[in-house]
């Protein structure tokens, strides 16, 4: 049959290609210019008339086999169109199958959902990963409530010298707190009072007598650098013989004698410092007493009644209120002072030569545990994370005495304050101890250093000389 119509090629058929021959009788095959990818993939045309793959032809490659010769003169049309020539396949019609091993490259891969990782994760080599925090910090030091690390909590802490390690347990800015996870003793937080962290940023003393005077005065001074203090607000009545506590916000003047003895109870507020308001009443009014600090209440212990106290009375932070009688000391005592550790708060010197320690996690009796190397009363407390101190006292004392909080047992001798007296007030850092003011018109304050048994220097004045002031540290 002679063909009819245009011959099949040209632009007009840009997806495909066109093969053609013409039959001569015997030759059998048609080499394509393109390989398809199966037989269906090229239609043939016998002039015009098109042929059944895979009947009337076969594919090899990119060689088409005739079953029988065509005959002389038929005019043979191939038109190929295999996958390499779909211009745009329909959406969702590749399959797996059609893609080559390999061929899907790290580049063609943009991003990947996290939810699309599934399975077990080869073993990875740690030093190929980036942005990893490390998981400890090593240092000759401890850390301190100032420490911020990027981390954030959970952040190990080793001191590479003591062994000691702590783990991060809060991450309030400049008032973290370090929990103590090694061989050792004493978390660092930034808790007053002393023991249970001590202040970082000030010291303050409120009220005191000098010269037929009483003050009503709270001062302050840093911790920071070597200052003299200066006062910055008031407590609600001019008193001395009171004593003082410190939560993590607020001081606390409690006690003494404003011409006659006090039960009142006086706070004031460490950052919006100003004038302190009356906030309660210990159970009994009395001078003489001294202060204690857990992180939820403040102590006030011993003191002079009509007679030497015995009383611990407990007030709570967290709402303002009277105190409760919570226990009772060993002994009646007066004119004595306070330390505080982590777990236990602790009354010392006075007018009886002992060192008494009572639980904050429940309430009860104190027991005696040790002796001051010297008896004296009007003495001045301070607190380390691991020690107690007493310094000064009545005899125109410089003694400082030391007792630890982790084994019962008498105070050391550990150091001297620059001028001998009493009616001290104490304050600490989370570093140092301070002692402030003292009798005969004294308003030096001395500092010395809890890492070491040295003397105490005299690093800044009080605005006026006096003692029986409180002290409180921030």
């Amino acid at each position: 049959m002679a063909y009819i119509g245009k011959i099949p090629g040209g632009t007009a058929l840009t997806s495909r290609t066109l093969d053609s021959m013409t039959g001569d009788g015997s030759d059998t095959t048609l080499t394509l210019s393109q390989t398809p990818d199966s037989v269906i993939d090229v239609a043939v045309y016998y002039d015009g008339v098109m042929q059944r793959p895979g009947v009337e032809y076969t594919l090899a490659g990119n060689t088409i086999t005739f079953t029988t010769a065509p005959a002389n003169g038929v005019f043979i049309c191939a038109l190929t169109g295999g996958a390499e020539n779909i211009a745009s396949p329909k959406v969702d019609s590749i399959t797996t199958e059609k893609l080559v091993d390999g061929v899907v490259t790290d580049s063609k891969v943009v991003s990947i959902a996290s939810s699309k990782l599934s399975g077990a994760l080869p073993a990875l080599d740690g030093s190929a990963l980036t942005n990893i925090p490390s998981p400890f910090t090593t240092s000759t030091n401890d850390p301190t409530v100032s420490t911020n690390p990027s981390g954030g909590t959970g952040t190990i802490w080793v001191n590479k010298t003591s062994g000691e390690m702590y783990v991060l347990t809060d991450a309030t800015a400049g008032a973290n707190v370090w929990t103590n996870v090694g061989p050792g003793t004493g978390d660092v937080s930034s808790v007053p009072f002393g023991g249970i962290g001590g202040g970082t940023i000030n010291g303050y003393t409120t009220g005191g007598y000098n010269g037929g005077t009483l003050y009503n005065q709270i001062q302050k001074y840093s911790f920071s650098a070597s200052s003299n203090a200066s006062d910055v607000a008031d407590i609600t009545t001019s008193n001395y013989y009171c004593t003082g506590q410190s939560s993590s916000t607020n001081g606390y003047t409690s006690g003494g004698y404003t011409g006659s003895r006090t039960n009142v109870i006086d706070k004031y507020n460490f950052v919006s410092i100003g004038n302190a308001t009356d906030v309660g009443d210990l159970t009994a009014s009395r001078d003489g007493v001294a202060g204690q600090s857990s992180s939820t209440h403040g102590y006030c212990t011993g003191g002079y009644v009509s007679s030497n106290s015995n009383i611990i009375d407990k007030f709570t932070y967290v709402s303002d209120g009277n105190a409760t009688d919570v226990g009772d000391m060993s002994t009646a005592n007066n004119n004595l002072t306070g330390q505080s550790s982590n777990t236990h708060g602790y009354a010392s010197g006075g007018e009886v030569n002992l060192i008494d320690k009572f639980s904050f996690a429940s309430d009860g009796n104190a027991t005696d545990i040790g002796d001051v190397t010297v008896s004296r009363y009007g003495v001045a407390g301070q607190s380390s994370n691991t020690h107690g101190y007493i310094s000064g006292g009545s005899g125109g004392n410089t003694v400082i005495d030391r007792f630890s909080f982790y084994a019962n047992g008498n105070a050391t001798d550990v150091g001297d304050l620059t001028v001998g007296r009493h009616y001290v007030s104490g304050q600490s850092s989370t570093t140092h101890g301070y002692s402030a003011g003292g009798n005969s018109g004294n308003n030096t304050i001395d500092r010395f250093n809890f890492a070491s048994t040295a003397n105490a220097t005299d690093v800044g004045d009080l605005t006026t000389g006096r003692h029986g002031a409180a002290g409180q540290q921030y």
